[in-house]
């Protein structure tokens, strides 16, 4: 891919970037020698201006200038590459996508904006010197700009189709680079600044290409401030957790070689002391960047490592890029290409582990505007994206097959989340470590009681309308079998919390909660109504209109699935996390991971068990856990397609808006879990007393 024949291409893009900046500068437009229409000169300009700082960039990370400049140089040069889009200056950037459409019309705006987008990826691609991404990216803007050279306002399919074709014709090289990042450790570019920096020296944090701000700086100084010991033991709760996961999952680690590392800028210490405790356990680690183009990005979400996004509403606008392309022929051949890619690093793909991801939280909350400029998939797309993640998760499951992997996840607090951050930071760690012991005793008790209940009643209190009925899996063995999961601190940290697969047959009624945020977005008075374990309608309060609100839950909470069934129901039982975050005031704040432990909750998707269902499962006890399987997922054995919904989300139920619990035993006898948002079960009362001494 590193030739001379790429060299001189981007060299020759280079060259004539030059002379488009030079053309649409301000004398040559008032001459009249630009050949563009006049509304889109200032687009032009500006991105070819953009491309050649680009340029200038990656000759500095090239010729290792970058290494030799302070601290305030670096966060200038920084400031810098992100300015277009922080704060009030997205107003009047490109990326913009409301700010093209005024500037350039709906059509071509919006397509002007998402070339803006794919264009500003370059940062990351001069830092990691990928010189082949620098060159396409370049190669199709010069493109664009000649299309509009020959016609100062061309026809929209032309400037369409030359997009669509860039997408699409270079996916086989970036989606099995894609696939690359995680399975091969000899790509290295964030290894290397893990490993190799002086982490006392802040100047490696802009050594990534990432937006910089005060949460990594003040994250990386307090975690230096920290004892080895203490970076140890977190290090140790995180990789012990992976491999519990295994343990008790009755899968074998020892075929395994490969584990990928997620994380957020600022960590480094932490994640350092990781991937030495994975290397002593066998796994070599990965380590990639949160996707910056537009075929392998997943709406807003991000997957890999990241820092602080300079503009949540930018990523919100841009979430749907994908309208675009997507289209029958388009979703064959990213199909295809991530099957090659796979079958390319299949020896890799047979040994990898999985992901240990450590998640952060703290940042204020965001609540998104929709604007009308940004594409939306229409009806047709939407079902296109539902086939595509069916089937990609299908072949991914070929090559790294769901029995075999496990995965573990944590969360830390970043410096956003006010000026408690290292208080809060010591609670969460302690919050991390519980006595895995005495929840054991105690989860055990409310799984006791649970079992061999034909259903489960949730109600709501304090105007929370929840008015729920989750049917469970019959017993035919009580020595030997359970239905609920005790949850503990393995894949999934903080533990507590019990749960199911519930039957979806008989599973109906109301969820609600007053505000909910989930993947980051704000739900208020979020209500969605079950019938048989299937979604069959929703609502909230978030837009002036009804119509607006379903929209807003279709695309980020069902991911355009017309339904999904209920794949989890759990009670968590960490109320020390519950008192913490009402104590800071930071419930808000944090991430579902935690929140899930804070109260009962429901996922809507796919169950805990997705690809693993045929590996038996136990509890401490001993007991096999059978809940595995519901009436979607069993569908594998026959309707494969059908089978998976490839999301899941849990909507939890804080404490204070649970009036009762209650388990309802065949013969009509009712055990009461939780009444008034207090714990009533003989066993599980010791779980109250964070609850008294708050008071």
């Amino acid at each position: 891919m590193y030739n001379d024949n790429l060299e001189e291409r981007y060299e020759l893009a280079i060259d004539r970037i030059k002379e488009i900046a030079n053309d649409c500068g301000i004398e040559s437009s008032q001459s009249g020698r630009c050949k563009i229409g006049v509304e889109f000169i200032t687009y032009f300009a500006k991105t070819a201006q953009f491309i050649l700082s680009m340029d200038s960039l990656s000759q500095q990370v090239n010729s290792g200038e970058l290494n030799n400049k302070s601290i305030e140089e670096l966060s200038q040069t920084n400031a810098e590459l992100f300015k277009d889009i922080r704060g009030d200056n997205y107003n009047t950037s490109f990326a913009n996508p409301a700010y093209a459409v005024l500037k350039m019309d709906e059509l071509y705006g919006r397509l002007l904006s998402f070339l803006y987008v794919e264009i500003r990826s370059m940062i990351v691609y001069a830092y990691e010197k990928r010189l082949f991404d620098m060159t396409i990216i370049a190669e199709a803007f010069i493109e664009i700009y000649c299309i509009f050279e020959d016609d100062t306002k061309p026809k929209y399919k032309e400037l369409y189709e030359a997009l669509y074709w860039f997408v699409s014709d270079y996916s086989d090289v970036t989606v099995e680079y894609r696939i690359r990042e995680m399975l091969d450790t000899n790509i290295s570019f964030a290894m290397d600044i893990i490993m190799d920096s002086d982490l006392n020296d802040l100047r490696y944090l802009y050594k990534y290409g990432e937006n910089i701000t005060d949460n990594e700086i003040k994250t990386a100084d307090y975690l230096n401030s920290l004892p080895q010991e203490e970076i140890e033991a977190m290090a140790k709760t995180f990789t012990e957790g992976f491999r519990i996961g295994f343990v008790l999952g009755n899968k074998d680690l020892s075929k395994k070689k490969i584990v990928n590392i997620r994380y957020c800028v600022g960590f480094e210490r932490i994640v350092r002391e990781e991937i030495k405790l994975f290397e002593k356990i066998g796994l070599k680690s990965t380590v990639y960047r949160a996707a910056v183009n537009t075929i392998n990005k997943k709406m807003n979400f991000k997957v890999g490592y990241y820092s602080t996004s300079p503009n949540k509403q930018m990523e919100y606008d841009h979430r749907f890029d994908n309208t675009l392309y997507m289209d029958s022929a388009f979703v064959e051949r990213k199909l295809g290409a991530l099957r090659l890619a796979y079958e390319n690093c299949k020896e890799a793909a047979n040994t990898f582990a999985g992901p240990a991801v450590m998640e952060i939280f703290g940042e204020n909350p965001f609540e998104p505007e929709n604007k009308k400029e940004s594409y939306s998939l229409d009806e047709r797309q939407q079902k296109l994206c539902v086939k595509y993640d069916s089937e990609a998760s299908h072949i991914v499951n070929e090559y790294i097959k769901g029995e075999e992997r496990s995965y573990t996840i944590i969360a830390y607090p970043i410096p956003e989340i006010g000026d408690n951050f290292e208080e809060i930071f010591t609670e969460i760690v302690k919050i991390n470590t519980l006595d895995y012991d005495k929840y054991k005793v105690i989860q055990q008790s409310i799984i006791d009681a649970l079992d061999g209940s034909g259903h489960v009643e949730i109600k709501g209190q304090n105007k929370n309308k929840t008015d729920m009925k989750v049917s469970l899996m019959k017993i035919e063995n009580p020595q030997k079998q359970t239905v609920f999961e005790n949850c503990l601190a393995d894949v999934n940290i903080p533990l507590g919390e019990v749960f199911t697969s519930p039957v979806l047959k008989g599973t109906s009624g109301i969820l609600n909660v007053s505000e909910v945020y989930l993947h980051e977005l704000k739900y208020k008075n979020l209500t969605v109504k079950f019938e048989d374990g299937m979604v069959v309608d929703y609502s909230c309060d978030n837009f002036d209109s009804e119509e607006k609100n379903k929209t807003f839950i279709r695309e980020n909470l069902l991911y355009n699935h017309d339904t999904l069934p209920i794949g989890e129901f759990a009670i968590g039982t960490n109320t020390l996390a519950y008192v913490m975050a009402n104590k800071y005031d930071i419930v808000y704040k944090l991430p579902i991971l935690i929140v899930e432990k804070m109260g009962p909750h429901f996922a809507v998707g796919d169950t805990c068990y997705t690809w693993s269902e045929d590996v038996a499962v136990f509890n401490p006890n001993g007991k096999e856990i059978i809940s595995r399987d519901n009436e979607v997922s069993i569908l594998r054995k026959t309707e494969p397609e059908k089978a998976y919904y490839n999301c899941h989300t849990d909507i939890t139920i804080p404490y204070d808006e649970i009036g009762e619990i209650v388990a309802v035993k065949a013969d009509g006898t009712r055990i009461t879990l939780i009444k008034e948002g207090r714990f009533v079960l003989e066993g599980a009362m010791e779980l109250n007393e964070p609850f008294d001494e708050q008071l």
